[in-house]
């Protein structure tokens, strides 16, 4: 038989490991926040596939808790959220803040040679790993994944546009930048305004139409006011999803090994995909059954090179001499190496 001051012993020690045990089978929980609602089309069919996609790869080890419809921080405040650890992990649009990744933004010239949001985000995900750069200006997070949109779609209400003389003198909402150069080279008038203003005020004629992916026609139900749709080379925007550096340190590295095995360049075609590129047939369905039929026009390959040489090549120069007399020399060679990889 076992002595007393043994079983003792035994007794002491159990207690104290199971709690130990029980604590480590506990899931590693990370907040996340998200601007969109959880029903909008881009969570249902990419943000929330992607938390399951985590989970899965870490087999139940990690689990993400979103927070969307900005119930964690409001989207403008979403980097400085997860760089002071508020939230582990945010999805952030760069447009919020100009002049903080000035690099990155080459992608968001007009003109730049990819058709989908998947296209777009494989170059963007190579720029980062290729320039150091451009990796410095994410350096306060952990980057899981860089990714686009598709290059805007051209929305208008009363009349279609099919060249540039088509317009001229159109009040477009434009975003700020390089877009805002391009309009008004083409010959339309910029006009600055939220996405969530625009169906108002295309409704009540303050302007004459936006520049749009698919993602945000449905979202704001853009098909209920525009009339004409034309694929032209406006900009795309960017995104960033990141994580607190501290966290993500913190993390064991089979933990840190499944988040990337499904960030990283797959996760960035996966969100460019996903969150942008499939909602195009969902859009157009939602139109005909209010009884709308969308039709997009695209230029003819003489229009585009219009486009090109009179909003596209001007920019993508002006922009290089801002960026060279803001000290950052290499900004020629990363536009070349945008275009030659939407080239490829």
């Amino acid at each position: 038989m076992m002595n007393k001051g043994l079983f003792s012993l035994f007794v002491g020690i159990w207690t104290l490991l199971v709690p130990l045990s029980a604590v480590a089978a506990d899931p590693i929980v990370l907040t996340f926040a998200m601007q969109n609602p959880e029903t909008a089309f881009s969570s249902v069919q990419c943000v929330t596939p992607w938390i399951k996609a985590v989970e899965e790869a870490s087999g139940g080890k990690v689990k993400i808790q979103p927070y969307y419809s900005q119930t964690l921080t409001k989207g403008k405040d979403s980097w400085n959220a997860t760089k002071t650890g508020i939230a582990d992990m945010s999805w952030n649009m760069h447009g919020y803040w100009p002049g903080m990744t000035p690099l990155a933004d080459v992608i968001s010239l007009p003109v730049m040679p990819f058709r989908t949001a998947e296209q777009g985000s494989e170059i963007f995900w190579k720029l980062y790993e290729k320039f150091p750069q451009i990796q410095k200006e994410f350096e306060e997070t952990k980057v899981l994944i860089l990714y686009t949109s598709e290059p805007y779609y051209l929305v208008t209400k009363d009349r279609p546009v099919k060249t540039m003389e088509d317009l001229k003198g159109m009040k477009i909402r434009s975003g700020g930048g390089p877009a805002v150069d391009q309009m008004t080279a083409l010959g339309g008038v910029p006009v600055s305004m939220g996405m969530p203003d625009v169906y108002m005020a295309m409704q009540k004629g303050v302007i004459d139409g936006t520049g749009a992916a698919w993602e945000p026609i449905i979202g704001f139900r853009l098909y209920e006011v525009g009339n004409f749709y034309s694929e032209v080379p406006l900009p795309a925007t960017y995104f960033s999803i990141t994580m607190n550096k501290r966290k993500w340190n913190s993390l064991p590295k089979e933990a840190q090994e499944a988040i990337m095995s499904v960030s990283g360049l797959e996760g960035a075609k996966y969100w460019g995909r996903n969150f942008w590129d499939i909602a195009k047939e969902p859009t157009i369905q939602k139109a005909k059954e209010m009884g709308k039929e969308i039709k997009v026009y695209t230029l003819t390959a003489e229009e585009r090179q219009r486009w090109l040489d009179i909003g596209g090549k001007p920019v993508w120069e002006k922009w290089v001499r801002e960026m060279e007399s803001k000290g950052h020399s290499g900004a020629r060679e990363i536009l070349q190496t945008a275009l030659e990889l939407g080239e490829k």
